[in-house]
């Protein structure tokens, strides 16, 4: 048996490309547990996950440990966008991590990790988002939660009633361009949402049924304001995704989906944002689950704040602060942060007499809306007097993200 400083001496970090597919898909079926009755399934039986992911290693940055020429440990990181606050920043999507049990307790990963948010940092990344298979794990590196799923099932008996719009609904394939109008200015008016480019929709869609259906719905200047993606199966209504522009939007394409109640026995879907939908049906007495669904970490915090949209303050307002990091030393130790009467931000390194200390995942929980200065504070994850709060809770913005994709 070969010793593990032994093994650790022969293994290589590097890039993943395409010449390693075969490796990358091995790698993915074996961590994720994907198997061939999954593939069926999702009717993916005559395609392998390398096909459907070679978006990845054609679009994305991946890094993984080789033994030899054998890929053991690896990650991958796409390039997004995503809207905080109106403002639109540089996003790394991280996904695709996993490692062979046989190389676990090297600390493989961590360095993986800790290069993957370094290349985030020179390509000028200031936040990451990942879907978490183990949310303990990833709060360990510094990501924390930031959004929830609301999952929500409606009896056909409970379905709302037709209210009258002036617009219509028309189904229409998957490939319809008004599909990605509409979301675009969705994605531009929501926090938290992801700007979809072509591979952003690529992996929203990758996974889906082939007889996924499309309904739009055009306000009575035949302007596109919301579309639904669903499909039917066993008497049941699968949501997968409903954005509208207008609330009038919003009751069309309910109207729609009412409109096959000799069809169905139950609606099921799911919102990706703070809004239950019991408050919004007549009969509100449904079932809703609701769970942590995304996560994120700022990867340069002084690059972020800089991009960050406070509130405007009614005088220059100056806060010294201390930021633990797990990971990275650039975003360690004191900093002082200055919002001027634009609530345009800045943060300097130093200062003295930090007013309060937080830990990265604390902060990008609060900065993104997830949760209150106040809460946080009374559970202990900022450490700072209530004078202090109530500064913070007028610079921050309030409201909950959006986000319904995946990767």
């Amino acid at each position: 048996m070969m010793s593990r400083s032994k093994l650790q001496d022969r293994l290589r970090l590097g890039t993943v490309e395409p010449k390693h597919g075969e490796q990358f898909n091995d790698l993915l079926r074996y961590v994720f547990q994907v198997t061939n009755r999954d593939l069926q399934t999702f009717g993916w039986e005559n395609r392998e996950i390398t096909q459907a992911k070679l978006a990845v290693l054609k679009h994305a940055e991946v890094l993984g440990w080789f033994d030899r020429d054998k890929l053991i440990s690896q990650l991958a990181i796409y390039p997004f966008q995503v809207n905080i606050f109106g403002h639109i920043y540089d996003m790394a999507g991280l996904t695709g991590v996993g490692t062979y049990p046989e190389y676990a307790n090297l600390g493989l990963m961590n360095k993986l990790m800790l290069h993957a948010l370094t290349k985030m940092r020179e390509h000028k990344q200031s936040i990451s988002f990942l879907y978490p298979y183990s949310i303990p794990y990833y709060r360990r590196k510094g990501w924390e939660i930031i959004t929830d799923k609301i999952s929500f099932e409606v009896p056909d008996t409970q379905l709302p009633k037709s209210k009258y719009v002036p617009g219509s609904v028309e189904r229409v394939t998957i490939e319809h361009p008004d599909i990605k109008v509409i979301y675009e200015q969705f994605a531009l008016s929501h926090h938290g949402a992801m700007l979809r480019n072509n591979l952003a929709w690529e992996e929203y869609l990758r996974w889906d049924l082939d007889d996924m259906t499309v309904a739009i719905y055009y306000d009575d200047n035949n302007l596109p304001v919301g579309y639904l993606l669903y499909w039917v199966a066993e008497e049941i209504f699968y949501i997968k995704e409903m954005v509208y522009i207008i609330e009038e939007a919003r009751t069309g394409l309910w109207n729609f989906i009412s409109a096959h109640f000799s069809m169905i026995k139950l609606v099921k879907g799911d919102i990706y944002k703070n809004e239950p939908l019991s408050f919004i049906l007549d009969d509100g007495d449904i079932k809703e689950k609701i769970a942590p669904y995304y996560m994120a970490r700022i990867v340069d915090v002084k690059l972020f704040v800089e991009q960050y949209p406070f509130r405007s303050p009614n005088q220059v307002t100056e806060l010294t602060f201390t930021l633990h990091d797990p990971m990275l030393e650039w975003n360690k130790g004191n900093f002082t942060l200055t919002v001027d009467t634009t609530g345009k931000g800045s943060l300097q390194e130093g200062g003295e007499n930090p007013s309060f200390i937080i830990d990265v995942s604390t902060l990008t929980t609060m900065m993104m809306g997830y949760k209150r200065p106040t809460y946080l504070a009374r559970i202990g994850r900022i450490k700072a007097d209530e004078a202090l709060i109530e500064i913070l809770e007028k610079l921050i913005r309030q409201e909950h993200p959006y986000f319904s994709d995946y990767f």
